[in-house]
């Protein structure tokens, strides 16, 4: 650890690095690695996307079953919006493309902690258009069997968010089935290898 002496010199030659010296003293690399659900049970993973002033959003999801195998994959074009409605509009497209092909075992994990929460502890929230997207996931929720909501790292969620990137260059909306995009297949390797990658941010 750095003695007060040689941090106040640092300060003083570099400029103001105070924060960055706090960081490496309190934040240690957290390892990600995506998880493969148990037997039985389908994965999604989702994401929403937003670029430039004007907001230009899309979404994207994959379903991987118990062996990491790709099964589904979403890829949309949304229009204007918030990243929140991005994030629900990419959660409630997957939810019903669940109810499209019978899967009860559902396994959803997205990157947006947030949005996590308010899903898990049923919150409402002040914005009406927000409000409506968790008010139709929650009409879906209970036709499910079996289902858990968890939160990644967005280096957990690569493969979904390549999809939401995929889908703002998408001129209509998109499904893969059994066999995904090819800008996916290295991502899904690596995911089903166990690849750890260390978050430092």
């Amino acid at each position: 650890m750095l003695s007060f002496a040689k941090f106040f010199r640092c300060q003083s030659q570099k400029g103001n690095p105070v924060r960055l010296i706090i960081r490496s003293w309190h934040k240690e690399p957290i390892p990600v690695a995506w998880e493969k659900p148990d037997i039985g049970w389908t994965k999604l993973n989702f994401d929403g996307s937003c670029r430039g002033r004007g907001c230009k959003a899309s979404i994207g999801g994959v379903f991987r079953n118990h062996k990491a195998e790709f099964v589904l994959g979403y890829a949309e074009s949304i229009g204007k919006s918030s990243s929140t409605n991005a994030e629900l509009a990419a959660l409630r497209r997957g939810l019903e493309l669940v109810l499209e092909n019978g899967w009860t075992h559902i396994w959803l994990e997205g990157d947006a902690k947030t949005l996590v929460d308010i899903i898990v502890q049923r919150r409402r929230v002040k914005c009406a258009q927000v409000q409506r997207h968790i008010s139709d996931i929650n009409m879906i929720l209970p036709e499910l069997d079996n289902c858990i909501v968890t939160h990644v790292y967005r280096e957990g969620n690569r493969a979904a968010d390549k999809l939401a990137q995929i889908g703002h260059n998408s001129r209509k909306p998109r499904i893969w089935k059994d066999f995904p995009p090819n800008e996916l297949l290295r991502i899904l390797h690596e995911d089903a290898e166990g690849k750890i990658i260390f978050r430092t941010r």
